[in-house]
């Protein structure tokens, strides 16, 4: 089945909830976790995400941190691809985007499709 090993998790929303972004990691680092080639597409209030100290939370009792589903996330190979127009909207610096993120926006996401790829959104 094409795009069978590509994953993309559409993430537009950041720590306002926090839930949300939990699942997304969880869903993102278990596709990791399988081989899958893994990318996580921010837009809006998650483009926050790629930077160093934002993804630091927990979202609900009984929920894992989300610095470590963050960490684990990036040590499986999972990748952050920061909608350009987001970030530069809310002044941020893209020098300080964490070592697994860089901006691109739609036409790089669909470049990385390719024939395909499962897609999650949150």
């Amino acid at each position: 089945m094409a795009g069978d090993s590509k994953v993309v998790i559409n993430l537009a929303t950041g720590l306002e909830d926090a839930e949300r972004v939990t699942v997304a990691f969880l869903v993102g680092g278990a596709a990791a976790e399988q081989g899958k080639q893994v990318t996580m597409f921010l837009t809006k209030e998650a483009v926050r995400l790629a930077l160093p100290g934002f993804a630091e939370a927990t979202a609900c009792e009984g929920c894992p941190p989300l610095a470590r589903l963050f960490q684990q996330y990036a040590d499986n190979g999972g990748e952050l691809l920061v909608c350009p127009i987001c970030f530069t909207a809310r002044k941020l610096d893209e020098g300080q985007l964490v070592g697994n993120a860089k901006l691109g926006g739609a036409t790089p996401l669909w470049e990385w499709v390719g024939e395909g790829a499962t897609v999650f959104s949150y």
